[in-house]
């Protein structure tokens, strides 16, 4: 089988097209697909609790540490304490977060309009059927067994 005609490879090929595509288009803001991706997750109203934004973003707390120090520093954030939770920060949106998650969901929007309006609404049902069943797959944690019992 050639990689180029394996489920793995043009799902990570295409990823790393978006992440590019992301990538250059945060650039001309002197951001980050990263930031944009943690300003999209930040409640805009009322912030959201640090230890939560990890785990809903599917992001390690390391990554996310340094991302969140750095958007502090270029005063995009800040972290006030969790009035309800008293041991927990809640992670707020400053007047120039709130300007650059505007222009963050602006692109997120753009990206989804072009490639629907490329695609038959059939094609996009077909598209997250397939991911949805490779995520079901993933978390079953059934597609490497049968590898197992040849081996042993």
């Amino acid at each position: 089988m050639q990689k180029e005609h394996t489920i793995d490879h043009v799902l990570r090929a295409t990823w790393q097209a978006v992440a590019k595509m992301y990538n250059e288009q945060a650039a001309k803001h002197g951001s980050t697909m990263a930031t944009a991706f943690v300003l999209l997750n930040i409640d805009y109203e009322n912030g959201t609790p640090s230890t939560s934004l990890g785990p809903q973003m599917g992001m390690e707390p390391t990554s996310l540490s340094r991302i969140l120090k750095t958007m502090e520093e270029k005063g995009a954030i800040y972290r006030e304490k969790n009035p309800e939770d008293g041991r927990s920060v809640l992670i707020k949106l400053t007047d120039y977060g709130k300007e650059m998650r505007k222009i963050s969901r602006a692109s997120v929007i753009a990206f989804n309009e072009r490639v629907r309006g490329e695609l038959s609404e059939e094609q996009i049902n077909h598209f997250f059927e397939v991911t949805e069943k490779i995520n079901q797959l993933i978390a079953e944690r059934e597609i490497f067994k049968e590898i197992k019992r040849k081996a042993v």
